[in-house]
């Protein structure tokens, strides 16, 4: 476990301890709605933007250093939807954001989670794409204007709306691109089974069992 328990893993357990902490500083009705002297929404934010940088840091560390470990790649993207996903809920609280918006981003998440599960269980690994990467970018900026605009900064209200849109939009587009991924290996591994099974290199049981496992 101490092996495993490396610099870049720890930075993801602090992710997922930060998103509680979020949600009771965005919630809480503070006095004066400030908190050691500086506004609440100030706080948050600056909550929400430092759990944002472990999300780049414990990447890049893990791959400097060398320790890319399955825990690592099973915590981390469970601290990214625990973060955006309280940091969404808190909005929509607060009426921030609407709530048919935020149930469509969150709902994408579990999504496109069952989907690579399914994909494990059938025995391909259903990578991250460019487009999934493009959409948790625009979830930090949407957040982080929202959360600003709402205190110190509320012209930048407009701008996080719009970026919520973006946010919305590519949601929808990773979630397809996805799918479409997925269907692409689970057809091009029932291909390689058929032709497995008319070149008789293996036997009828092995094969058999492959297409159980693939099809489920």
């Amino acid at each position: 476990m101490a092996r495993r328990m490396n610099l870049p893993n720890a930075l993801t357990l602090v992710r997922i301890f930060l998103a509680p902490l979020l949600v009771v500083v965005l919630l809480t009705e503070f006095e004066g709605r400030r908190i050691l002297g500086a506004s609440k929404e100030l706080v948050g934010a600056a909550i929400f933007a430092l759990a944002s940088m472990t999300d780049w840091l414990d990447g890049y560390l893990a791959r400097r250093r060398r320790q890319v470990t399955w825990l690592g790649q099973m915590l981390d993207p469970i601290a990214d939807k625990l973060l955006t996903s309280a940091a969404f809920i808190s909005l929509v609280q607060l009426n921030l954001a609407p709530a048919w918006m935020v149930a469509m981003i969150i709902g994408r998440e579990f999504a496109v989670t069952g989907l690579r599960s399914l994909a494990h269980t059938r025995g391909f690994t259903l990578a991250a794409s460019p487009l999934g990467k493009t959409k948790m970018a625009s979830q930090v900026v949407a957040i982080l204007l929202l959360l600003l605009g709402w205190g110190p900064l509320p012209m930048l209200a407009p701008i996080g709306y719009a970026a919520l849109w973006m946010v919305l939009l590519a949601a929808v587009v990773s979630a397809v691109d996805y799918y479409r991924r997925f269907q692409r290996l689970l057809n091009a591994r029932v291909t390689d089974l058929n032709l497995a099974r008319e070149s008789g290199l293996f036997s009828e049981r092995h094969v058999v069992a492959a297409e159980e496992r693939i099809t489920g």
